[in-house]
């Protein structure tokens, strides 16, 4: 996945994130900072999302029905990677492929943990302008890497991540986008720094043949309707088994401790929606460094 900006697909996210604050998991989802992430030209679909308001037209309703799925998706498996990172505390946070994440700016627990968002440079500039003079609960540290050209543990050094303390690693909507090559090239760098202690929470894609084609028709009617396909230009590059997960992580030294569809995910997070929203391809998983 090359990015030169926020991608399309990281505004979505965000998107999603604002449509679900104060609306779905309530109590256990909150993300106010989203809103204020999004720019002229992104509020309409989420203020419509959020007012029920599905318009008629066949471009502008696809729009709406996914971010309606997005947002429902986006509030379940973001109360599950919060939880697991809270019940699992680590004096170091890395946000791998963070986008537009908001956590160091709403998370109250993590006043006294180190953070580091790893993004392409161009993305994180565009990420500080959206943010404006809003401080973090924590100092985000920047650390800018290009994963066509960059090494990822040269950039942590030299950001100041210690790779001797235990470090919570979160990999969440980034694998999809990576060949199997480069996910076990990954797990080999976190490997590497995590010491005994660390946690993993990933999100991972699983072949499901009915979603390829949905999401196929629905990149076609975007397209004959003159709409923005978000994820144009982020091909997915790879499909995963639970087995060919886990014995990626093993290899590693690492141990899942959970591994769960989005069904379930939703499920346990207490975030109602619409059946079909959890029926595209992923799962979420929680591996440890014992």
């Amino acid at each position: 996945m090359t990015e030169r900006a926020a991608s399309r697909t990281a505004i979505l996210v965000c998107q999603g994130r604002a449509v679900a604050d104060g609306r779905l998991g309530v109590g256990r989802f909150s993300d106010p900072i989203a809103t204020h992430l999004l720019v002229d030209g992104e509020h309409e679909v989420v203020d419509r999302v959020r007012a029920g308001q599905a318009p008629k037209a066949v471009g502008a309703r696809i729009e709406y029905e996914l971010l309606c799925a997005t947002a429902e998706v986006l509030a379940a498996r973001t109360v599950a990677i919060d939880e697991a990172l809270r019940e699992h505390r680590n004096p170091q946070l890395v946000i791998l492929g963070a986008g537009l994440d908001a956590r160091a700016w709403r998370m109250p627990e993590l006043a006294q943990v180190a953070v580091f968002e790893v993004d392409h440079p161009a993305s994180q500039a565009e990420k500080r302008a959206r943010l404006g003079e809003r401080e973090p609960l924590t100092p985000a540290r920047f650390v800018p890497v290009d994963f066509g050209t960059d090494a990822l543990g040269a950039a942590l050094n030299a950001a100041g991540h210690d790779e001797s303390r235990p470090t919570t690693w979160i990999w969440e909507g980034v694998v999809p986008y990576l060949s199997p090559a480069e996910v076990s090239e990954t797990v080999t760098e976190l490997a590497r720094r995590s010491a005994p202690g660390s946690r993993v929470i990933a999100t991972y894609p699983t072949s499901n043949r009915l979603y390829s084609v949905g999401r196929r028709i629905m990149e076609i009617l975007l397209s004959v309707t003159g709409r923005t396909n978000p994820m144009a230009r982020e091909p997915q590059r790879s499909n995963w088994t639970p087995d060919t997960m886990a014995a990626v992580m093993t290899a590693h030294g690492f141990t899942v401790t959970r591994d769960r569809d989005k069904l379930t995910v939703a499920h346990d997070s207490g975030v109602e929606g619409r059946p079909e929203s959890f029926r595209s391809t992923g799962r979420l998983l929680v591996a440890d460094r014992l």
